[in-house]
């Protein structure tokens, strides 16, 4: 069974940034509980999200209320809000349903030797 990176994810986008590659573990750890895991990165919260062998990251706070995606419901692509039921898709962190009206932030992620890794911005 391999495990692949994510596809389709936003880049972060501002000149200014930089990309730091951070060393989340490994993918038997991470999802030993189920498809869902949260992280702190240097004071950035983060959800990791596996779905078939593919792994995604989104910020793991909802863009409606102050709920932790990663301790929501995996549907497909979708991750349903714990607080609200909202909808988000980890692909690329669209809003899929109401009562969301913003993205979630995406972040790149990359799978070496069974170890992930997330794309997080350094301020340069």
């Amino acid at each position: 069974m391999m495990i692949k990176e994510a596809e389709s994810v936003r880049e972060p986008q501002a000149r200014e940034e930089v990309i730091r590659w951070y060393r989340a573990g490994e993918v038997g750890a991470l999802f030993a509980a189920g498809d869902c895991h949260g992280l702190d990165v240097d004071g950035l919260r983060i959800g990791l999200f596996k779905v078939d062998e593919t792994v995604y990251a989104l910020d793991d706070i909802c863009t409606h209320g102050n709920a932790l995606l990663s301790d929501g419901e995996m549907d497909g692509h979708g991750i349903e809000c714990p607080l609200h039921a909202g909808l988000f898709d980890v692909r690329n962190g669209r809003a899929m349903c109401t009562p969301l009206t913003r993205d979630a932030r995406c972040h790149a992620v990359k799978v070496e030797a069974g170890v992930v890794y997330i794309a997080t911005p350094e301020q340069s």
